[in-house]
């Protein structure tokens, strides 16, 4: 049991030992690139920048194409409501036309 416990702390203090020692750098200065690296990564970056404009131009496109719908729909709906308010107008006014026929006619 001793020997366990002896065991046990010895392994935590070498564990916060190794967590309290600094990290080992691999290099402190750049490794230079050769030229034809250097293109390369270049030519990546370019690539993606290129990629990214070309994302953004056709999200600009699709959001634009959203609010055109969305405006038209609101068009439309309002076309739509105008169109049933008159109708609803014009129905009362019939049942209006025809009770007030239905006063003036004499019983038989």
């Amino acid at each position: 049991m001793n020997k366990l416990l002896v065991t046990l702390i010895a392994g935590l203090f070498a564990t916060a030992a190794f967590a309290q020692a600094p990290a080992a750098t691999s290099a402190s200065a750049p490794v230079p690139q050769s030229p034809a690296v250097s293109k390369a990564v270049a030519k990546d970056v370019k690539t993606d920048a290129k990629a990214t404009a070309t994302e953004s131009k056709a999200d600009a496109k699709a959001d634009a194409k959203v609010v055109d719908a969305k405006q038209d729909a609101k068009v439309t709906k309002a076309k739509a409501h105008r169109k049933a308010v008159k109708a609803k107008a014009k129905s009362k006014a019939d049942v209006t036309e025809v009770k007030a026929d239905a006063k003036t006619a004499p019983a038989k």
